[in-house]
Protein backbone atom coordinates (compact mmCIF):
# COMPACT_ATOMS: atom_id res chain seq x y z
CA UNK A 1 0.00 0.00 0.00
CA UNK A 2 1.39 3.39 -0.91
CA UNK A 3 2.74 5.33 2.04
CA UNK A 4 1.02 8.54 2.95
CA UNK A 5 2.21 11.55 4.88
CA UNK A 6 1.07 11.77 8.49
CA UNK A 7 -1.32 14.72 8.71
CA UNK A 8 -0.38 17.87 10.51
CA UNK A 9 -2.97 17.56 13.26
CA UNK A 10 -2.49 20.20 15.95
CA UNK A 11 -3.80 20.14 19.48
CA UNK A 12 -6.54 22.56 20.33
CA UNK A 13 -4.26 23.76 23.10
CA UNK A 14 -1.78 24.84 20.45
CA UNK A 15 -4.54 26.65 18.59
CA UNK A 16 -5.40 28.62 21.72
CA UNK A 17 -1.91 29.91 22.40
CA UNK A 18 -0.97 30.26 18.75
CA UNK A 19 -3.96 32.32 17.57
CA UNK A 20 -3.50 36.03 18.28
CA UNK A 21 -6.57 37.92 19.38
CA UNK A 22 -6.25 41.60 18.66
CA UNK A 23 -9.50 42.59 20.36
CA UNK A 24 -10.45 41.80 23.94
CA UNK A 25 -13.72 39.89 24.29
CA UNK A 26 -16.62 42.22 25.06
CA UNK A 27 -17.57 41.55 28.71
CA UNK A 28 -21.05 42.95 28.13
CA UNK A 29 -22.01 40.14 25.71
CA UNK A 30 -24.68 37.84 26.99
CA UNK A 31 -24.16 34.15 27.64
CA UNK A 32 -25.06 31.83 24.74
CA UNK A 33 -28.19 30.38 26.21
CA UNK A 34 -31.94 30.65 25.85
CA UNK A 35 -33.42 33.70 27.60
CA UNK A 36 -35.01 32.60 30.81
CA UNK A 37 -33.06 29.31 30.77
CA UNK A 38 -29.93 28.32 32.64
CA UNK A 39 -27.88 31.34 31.62
CA UNK A 40 -27.14 32.39 35.20
CA UNK A 41 -25.96 28.90 36.05
CA UNK A 42 -23.61 28.83 33.07
CA UNK A 43 -22.30 32.31 33.92
CA UNK A 44 -21.41 31.00 37.39
CA UNK A 45 -19.60 28.09 35.78
CA UNK A 46 -17.66 30.44 33.57
CA UNK A 47 -16.77 32.66 36.53
CA UNK A 48 -15.59 29.65 38.53
CA UNK A 49 -13.51 28.51 35.59
CA UNK A 50 -11.73 31.83 35.07
CA UNK A 51 -9.20 31.50 37.94
CA UNK A 52 -7.99 28.26 36.39
CA UNK A 53 -7.26 29.90 33.06
CA UNK A 54 -6.32 33.36 34.34
CA UNK A 55 -2.66 32.90 33.47
CA UNK A 56 -3.42 31.73 29.95
CA UNK A 57 -2.79 33.97 26.99
CA UNK A 58 -4.81 35.14 25.24
CA UNK A 59 -7.58 35.60 27.74
CA UNK A 60 -10.73 33.81 26.60
CA UNK A 61 -14.21 34.55 27.86
CA UNK A 62 -17.23 32.27 27.54
CA UNK A 63 -19.62 35.19 27.20
CA UNK A 64 -18.00 36.20 23.91
CA UNK A 65 -20.45 33.83 22.22
CA UNK A 66 -24.22 34.01 21.91
CA UNK A 67 -24.84 37.76 21.82
CA UNK A 68 -27.01 37.43 18.73
CA UNK A 69 -28.59 33.99 18.45
CA UNK A 70 -30.56 32.98 15.40
CA UNK A 71 -33.84 31.11 15.72
CA UNK A 72 -32.20 27.85 14.67
CA UNK A 73 -29.48 28.28 17.30
CA UNK A 74 -32.06 28.97 19.98
CA UNK A 75 -33.98 25.85 18.96
CA UNK A 76 -30.77 23.82 19.07
CA UNK A 77 -30.01 25.04 22.59
CA UNK A 78 -33.54 24.35 23.77
CA UNK A 79 -33.23 20.85 22.31
CA UNK A 80 -30.15 19.95 24.36
CA UNK A 81 -30.57 16.97 26.63
CA UNK A 82 -31.53 18.04 30.17
CA UNK A 83 -29.31 15.24 31.46
CA UNK A 84 -26.15 16.91 30.17
CA UNK A 85 -23.73 17.82 32.99
CA UNK A 86 -23.23 21.54 33.44
CA UNK A 87 -19.70 21.46 32.07
CA UNK A 88 -20.95 19.81 28.86
CA UNK A 89 -23.96 22.10 28.60
CA UNK A 90 -21.70 25.13 28.98
CA UNK A 91 -19.68 24.00 25.97
CA UNK A 92 -22.64 22.94 23.83
CA UNK A 93 -24.46 26.26 24.22
CA UNK A 94 -21.44 27.94 22.67
CA UNK A 95 -20.55 25.37 20.02
CA UNK A 96 -23.98 25.82 18.40
CA UNK A 97 -23.06 29.47 17.80
CA UNK A 98 -20.19 28.47 15.51
CA UNK A 99 -20.19 27.58 11.84
CA UNK A 100 -18.15 24.81 10.19
CA UNK A 101 -14.56 25.92 9.74
CA UNK A 102 -14.80 28.64 12.40
CA UNK A 103 -11.30 29.25 13.74
CA UNK A 104 -12.72 29.98 17.20
CA UNK A 105 -13.67 26.32 17.71
CA UNK A 106 -10.14 25.28 18.63
CA UNK A 107 -9.77 28.10 21.14
CA UNK A 108 -13.19 27.37 22.61
CA UNK A 109 -12.39 23.70 23.14
CA UNK A 110 -8.95 24.50 24.55
CA UNK A 111 -10.46 26.89 27.08
CA UNK A 112 -13.08 24.29 28.02
CA UNK A 113 -10.39 21.65 28.55
CA UNK A 114 -8.26 23.88 30.78
CA UNK A 115 -11.16 25.41 32.70
CA UNK A 116 -13.50 22.46 33.15
CA UNK A 117 -11.03 19.55 33.25
CA UNK A 118 -13.33 17.20 31.31
CA UNK A 119 -12.98 13.44 31.40
CA UNK A 120 -13.50 11.02 28.52
CA UNK A 121 -17.13 10.55 29.55
CA UNK A 122 -17.70 14.31 29.14
CA UNK A 123 -16.19 14.30 25.65
CA UNK A 124 -18.36 11.35 24.66
CA UNK A 125 -21.50 13.11 25.89
CA UNK A 126 -20.63 16.19 23.83
CA UNK A 127 -19.99 14.08 20.73
CA UNK A 128 -23.21 12.14 21.29
CA UNK A 129 -25.18 15.38 21.56
CA UNK A 130 -23.59 16.76 18.38
CA UNK A 131 -24.45 13.56 16.54
CA UNK A 132 -28.04 13.61 17.81
CA UNK A 133 -28.54 17.15 16.54
CA UNK A 134 -26.75 16.28 13.26
CA UNK A 135 -24.29 19.10 13.79
CA UNK A 136 -21.80 19.75 10.96
CA UNK A 137 -19.23 20.46 13.68
CA UNK A 138 -19.16 16.84 14.87
CA UNK A 139 -16.17 15.96 12.70
CA UNK A 140 -14.14 19.01 13.75
CA UNK A 141 -14.82 18.45 17.45
CA UNK A 142 -13.85 14.78 17.13
CA UNK A 143 -10.64 15.75 15.32
CA UNK A 144 -9.71 18.04 18.20
CA UNK A 145 -10.76 15.54 20.85
CA UNK A 146 -8.47 12.84 19.43
CA UNK A 147 -5.45 14.98 20.29
CA UNK A 148 -6.46 15.77 23.86
CA UNK A 149 -5.08 13.63 26.69
CA UNK A 150 -8.35 13.95 28.59
CA UNK A 151 -10.18 12.21 25.72
CA UNK A 152 -8.04 9.07 26.08
CA UNK A 153 -8.33 8.26 22.38
CA UNK A 154 -8.35 4.66 21.18
CA UNK A 155 -8.56 2.80 17.86
CA UNK A 156 -12.37 2.81 17.81
CA UNK A 157 -12.41 6.61 17.98
CA UNK A 158 -10.26 6.79 14.85
CA UNK A 159 -12.52 4.18 13.24
CA UNK A 160 -15.54 6.43 13.85
CA UNK A 161 -13.73 9.39 12.30
CA UNK A 162 -12.82 7.35 9.23
CA UNK A 163 -16.43 6.20 8.89
CA UNK A 164 -17.51 9.86 8.88
CA UNK A 165 -14.92 10.75 6.25
CA UNK A 166 -15.97 7.74 4.20
CA UNK A 167 -19.62 8.84 4.12
CA UNK A 168 -18.51 12.31 3.05
CA UNK A 169 -16.20 10.78 0.39
CA UNK A 170 -13.17 12.50 1.92
CA UNK A 171 -10.67 9.74 1.11
CA UNK A 172 -7.54 11.81 1.64
CA UNK A 173 -8.63 12.95 5.09
CA UNK A 174 -9.50 9.37 6.02
CA UNK A 175 -6.08 8.17 4.88
CA UNK A 176 -4.40 10.98 6.83
CA UNK A 177 -6.32 10.01 9.97
CA UNK A 178 -5.40 6.35 9.43
CA UNK A 179 -1.68 7.11 9.19
CA UNK A 180 -1.86 9.57 12.08
CA UNK A 181 -3.32 6.78 14.20
CA UNK A 182 -0.51 4.43 13.19
CA UNK A 183 2.01 7.18 13.89
CA UNK A 184 0.73 7.40 17.47
CA UNK A 185 1.39 3.70 17.93
CA UNK A 186 -2.20 2.49 18.00
CA UNK A 187 -2.61 -1.11 16.79
CA UNK A 188 -4.29 -1.57 13.41
CA UNK A 189 -6.95 -4.22 13.94
CA UNK A 190 -9.45 -5.98 11.70
CA UNK A 191 -12.26 -3.50 12.43
CA UNK A 192 -10.15 -0.54 11.36
CA UNK A 193 -8.90 -2.27 8.21
CA UNK A 194 -12.45 -3.27 7.32
CA UNK A 195 -13.52 0.37 7.66
CA UNK A 196 -10.74 1.39 5.27
CA UNK A 197 -11.67 -1.38 2.82
CA UNK A 198 -15.33 -0.37 2.93
CA UNK A 199 -14.32 3.21 2.17
CA UNK A 200 -12.31 2.17 -0.89
CA UNK A 201 -15.14 -0.13 -1.95
CA UNK A 202 -17.67 2.72 -1.83
CA UNK A 203 -15.27 4.94 -3.74
CA UNK A 204 -14.93 2.33 -6.49
CA UNK A 205 -11.20 1.83 -5.83
CA UNK A 206 -10.97 -1.94 -6.31
CA UNK A 207 -7.16 -2.02 -6.21
CA UNK A 208 -6.91 -0.42 -2.76
CA UNK A 209 -9.79 -2.51 -1.45
CA UNK A 210 -8.01 -5.69 -2.56
CA UNK A 211 -4.79 -4.49 -0.91
CA UNK A 212 -6.53 -4.00 2.43
CA UNK A 213 -8.31 -7.35 2.10
CA UNK A 214 -4.97 -9.03 1.45
CA UNK A 215 -3.40 -7.22 4.41
CA UNK A 216 -6.10 -8.57 6.74
CA UNK A 217 -5.28 -12.08 5.55
CA UNK A 218 -1.49 -11.58 5.84
CA UNK A 219 -1.84 -10.30 9.40
CA UNK A 220 -3.79 -13.42 10.31
CA UNK A 221 -6.79 -11.38 11.37
CA UNK A 222 -10.24 -12.99 11.19
CA UNK A 223 -12.43 -12.30 8.18
CA UNK A 224 -16.03 -11.70 9.23
CA UNK A 225 -19.20 -10.94 7.27
CA UNK A 226 -18.39 -7.23 7.19
CA UNK A 227 -14.94 -7.72 5.69
CA UNK A 228 -16.20 -10.22 3.14
CA UNK A 229 -19.24 -8.07 2.40
CA UNK A 230 -17.12 -4.99 1.70
CA UNK A 231 -14.96 -6.96 -0.72
CA UNK A 232 -18.01 -8.46 -2.45
CA UNK A 233 -19.44 -4.96 -2.90
CA UNK A 234 -16.11 -3.78 -4.34
CA UNK A 235 -16.28 -6.51 -6.98
CA UNK A 236 -19.92 -5.68 -7.75
CA UNK A 237 -19.10 -1.99 -8.23
CA UNK A 238 -16.24 -3.01 -10.52
CA UNK A 239 -18.70 -5.14 -12.53
CA UNK A 240 -16.76 -8.30 -11.67
CA UNK A 241 -19.78 -10.39 -10.76
CA UNK A 242 -18.02 -13.74 -11.14
CA UNK A 243 -15.41 -12.70 -8.55
CA UNK A 244 -18.16 -11.51 -6.22
CA UNK A 245 -20.02 -14.80 -6.57
CA UNK A 246 -16.82 -16.79 -5.93
CA UNK A 247 -16.35 -14.85 -2.69
CA UNK A 248 -19.95 -15.61 -1.70
CA UNK A 249 -19.23 -19.32 -2.22
CA UNK A 250 -16.03 -19.03 -0.17
CA UNK A 251 -18.06 -17.53 2.65
CA UNK A 252 -20.62 -20.33 2.46
CA UNK A 253 -17.84 -22.91 2.81
CA UNK A 254 -16.92 -21.26 6.12
CA UNK A 255 -20.55 -20.87 7.22
CA UNK A 256 -20.23 -17.09 6.98
CA UNK A 257 -23.13 -15.28 5.35
CA UNK A 258 -23.23 -11.73 4.06
CA UNK A 259 -25.94 -9.24 4.94
CA UNK A 260 -29.16 -9.06 2.98
CA UNK A 261 -28.14 -5.85 1.20
CA UNK A 262 -24.98 -7.50 -0.17
CA UNK A 263 -26.96 -10.41 -1.63
CA UNK A 264 -29.54 -7.99 -2.98
CA UNK A 265 -26.85 -5.89 -4.69
CA UNK A 266 -25.39 -8.96 -6.41
CA UNK A 267 -28.83 -10.23 -7.41
CA UNK A 268 -29.69 -6.80 -8.81
CA UNK A 269 -26.47 -6.73 -10.84
CA UNK A 270 -27.23 -10.12 -12.43
CA UNK A 271 -30.87 -9.14 -12.92
CA UNK A 272 -30.18 -5.89 -14.76
CA UNK A 273 -27.82 -7.73 -17.09
CA UNK A 274 -30.52 -10.26 -17.91
CA UNK A 275 -28.32 -13.06 -16.54
CA UNK A 276 -31.12 -15.29 -15.30
CA UNK A 277 -28.83 -18.22 -14.42
CA UNK A 278 -26.64 -16.02 -12.24
CA UNK A 279 -29.68 -14.39 -10.67
CA UNK A 280 -31.16 -17.79 -9.84
CA UNK A 281 -27.90 -18.93 -8.22
CA UNK A 282 -27.79 -15.85 -6.00
CA UNK A 283 -31.48 -16.23 -5.21
CA UNK A 284 -30.75 -19.79 -4.05
CA UNK A 285 -27.77 -18.52 -2.03
CA UNK A 286 -30.05 -16.01 -0.32
CA UNK A 287 -32.33 -18.78 0.87
CA UNK A 288 -29.33 -20.92 1.88
CA UNK A 289 -28.20 -18.02 4.07
CA UNK A 290 -31.51 -18.21 5.92
CA UNK A 291 -32.92 -15.02 4.40
CA UNK A 292 -36.60 -15.20 3.47
CA UNK A 293 -37.03 -13.58 0.02
CA UNK A 294 -39.40 -10.62 -0.03
CA UNK A 295 -41.28 -9.17 -2.99
CA UNK A 296 -38.35 -6.94 -4.00
CA UNK A 297 -35.93 -9.86 -4.21
CA UNK A 298 -38.49 -11.91 -6.14
CA UNK A 299 -39.08 -9.00 -8.52
CA UNK A 300 -35.35 -8.93 -9.33
CA UNK A 301 -35.45 -12.63 -10.22
CA UNK A 302 -38.59 -12.14 -12.32
CA UNK A 303 -36.87 -9.25 -14.11
CA UNK A 304 -33.86 -11.43 -14.94
CA UNK A 305 -36.07 -14.09 -16.52
CA UNK A 306 -38.12 -11.53 -18.44
CA UNK A 307 -35.03 -9.81 -19.86
CA UNK A 308 -33.69 -13.17 -21.03
CA UNK A 309 -37.07 -14.02 -22.64
CA UNK A 310 -37.70 -16.90 -20.24
CA UNK A 311 -41.25 -15.86 -19.45
CA UNK A 312 -42.38 -19.32 -18.37
CA UNK A 313 -39.76 -19.34 -15.58
CA UNK A 314 -40.79 -15.81 -14.58
CA UNK A 315 -44.40 -16.97 -14.21
CA UNK A 316 -43.17 -19.96 -12.16
CA UNK A 317 -41.43 -17.54 -9.78
CA UNK A 318 -44.72 -15.70 -9.27
CA UNK A 319 -46.54 -18.97 -8.64
CA UNK A 320 -43.88 -19.96 -6.11
CA UNK A 321 -44.38 -16.61 -4.41
CA UNK A 322 -48.08 -17.36 -4.00
CA UNK A 323 -47.29 -20.83 -2.66
CA UNK A 324 -44.93 -19.29 -0.09
CA UNK A 325 -47.59 -16.82 1.02
CA UNK A 326 -45.91 -13.84 -0.66
CA UNK A 327 -48.29 -11.67 -2.67
CA UNK A 328 -46.81 -10.76 -6.07
CA UNK A 329 -46.27 -7.02 -6.27
CA UNK A 330 -47.42 -4.84 -9.16
CA UNK A 331 -43.84 -4.65 -10.40
CA UNK A 332 -43.66 -8.44 -10.86
CA UNK A 333 -46.96 -8.51 -12.76
CA UNK A 334 -45.96 -5.55 -14.94
CA UNK A 335 -42.63 -7.20 -15.81
CA UNK A 336 -44.37 -10.35 -17.03
CA UNK A 337 -46.94 -8.37 -19.02
CA UNK A 338 -44.14 -6.34 -20.60
CA UNK A 339 -42.34 -9.54 -21.59
CA UNK A 340 -45.53 -10.95 -23.14
CA UNK A 341 -46.04 -7.73 -25.07
CA UNK A 342 -42.56 -7.93 -26.60
CA UNK A 343 -43.36 -11.34 -28.09
CA UNK A 344 -46.97 -10.36 -28.92
CA UNK A 345 -48.63 -13.01 -26.72
CA UNK A 346 -51.81 -11.18 -25.74
CA UNK A 347 -53.90 -14.28 -25.22
CA UNK A 348 -51.32 -15.83 -22.90
CA UNK A 349 -51.07 -12.54 -21.02
CA UNK A 350 -54.82 -12.51 -20.46
CA UNK A 351 -54.68 -16.11 -19.23
CA UNK A 352 -51.95 -15.04 -16.80
CA UNK A 353 -54.15 -12.22 -15.49
CA UNK A 354 -57.12 -14.57 -15.20
CA UNK A 355 -55.00 -16.94 -13.11
CA UNK A 356 -54.09 -14.09 -10.80
CA UNK A 357 -57.74 -13.10 -10.48
CA UNK A 358 -58.70 -16.68 -9.62
CA UNK A 359 -56.18 -16.61 -6.79
CA UNK A 360 -57.54 -13.36 -5.41
CA UNK A 361 -54.67 -11.16 -6.59
CA UNK A 362 -55.85 -7.77 -7.79
CA UNK A 363 -54.05 -6.06 -10.64
CA UNK A 364 -52.73 -2.68 -9.54
CA UNK A 365 -52.16 0.62 -11.30
CA UNK A 366 -48.79 -0.07 -12.97
CA UNK A 367 -49.74 -3.31 -14.77
CA UNK A 368 -53.20 -1.90 -15.59
CA UNK A 369 -51.68 1.13 -17.31
CA UNK A 370 -49.25 -1.08 -19.20
CA UNK A 371 -52.09 -3.32 -20.33
CA UNK A 372 -54.26 -0.38 -21.39
CA UNK A 373 -51.42 1.07 -23.49
CA UNK A 374 -50.93 -2.32 -25.12
CA UNK A 375 -54.65 -2.51 -25.97
CA UNK A 376 -54.65 0.99 -27.46
CA UNK A 377 -51.75 0.09 -29.73
CA UNK A 378 -53.70 -2.98 -30.89
CA UNK A 379 -56.92 -1.02 -31.30
CA UNK A 380 -58.93 -3.55 -29.26
CA UNK A 381 -59.75 -1.55 -26.17
CA UNK A 382 -63.51 -2.15 -26.32
CA UNK A 383 -63.21 -5.87 -27.00
CA UNK A 384 -60.77 -6.45 -24.17
CA UNK A 385 -62.87 -4.40 -21.75
CA UNK A 386 -65.72 -6.83 -22.42
CA UNK A 387 -63.41 -9.79 -21.81
CA UNK A 388 -62.11 -8.33 -18.55
CA UNK A 389 -65.65 -7.51 -17.46
CA UNK A 390 -66.62 -11.12 -18.09
CA UNK A 391 -63.62 -12.33 -16.10
CA UNK A 392 -64.66 -10.11 -13.22
CA UNK A 393 -68.22 -11.43 -13.27
CA UNK A 394 -66.97 -15.02 -13.35
CA UNK A 395 -64.75 -14.27 -10.37
CA UNK A 396 -67.66 -12.84 -8.38
CA UNK A 397 -69.82 -15.85 -9.24
CA UNK A 398 -67.14 -18.24 -8.02
CA UNK A 399 -66.78 -16.33 -4.77
CA UNK A 400 -70.57 -16.44 -4.25
CA UNK A 401 -70.67 -20.19 -4.82
CA UNK A 402 -67.76 -20.74 -2.47
CA UNK A 403 -69.45 -18.66 0.22
CA UNK A 404 -72.73 -20.57 -0.10
CA UNK A 405 -70.92 -23.92 0.16
CA UNK A 406 -69.23 -22.84 3.36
Amino acid sequence: MASLTIPAFHSVGTKLTGTPITKPWNPTCQCACVPGGNGAELQVLATEAEPTAVSEAPRFRWDAFGSDLSESQERAIRGLSPKLPNRCKALMTRVVCLSPGDENLGALLAYWVKAMKPKRADWLLVLKELKAMESPLLTEVLECALLEDSFEANVRDYTKLIHIYSKQKLLQKAEDAFHAMKGRGFPCDQVMLTAMMDMYSRAGDLTRAKEIFGEIILLGLPLDKRAYGSMVMAYIRADMLDKAEDLIKEMEDQQIFAGKEVYKALLRAFSYKGNSDGAQRIFDAIQFAGIVPDTKLCALLVNAYCLSNRITEAVCVIRNMRSAGVTPCDKCIALVLGAYEKVNMLETALEFLAELEENGIAVGQEPSQLLAAWFRRLGVVHEVEQVLKGLGEDMKAKQTVAASVE
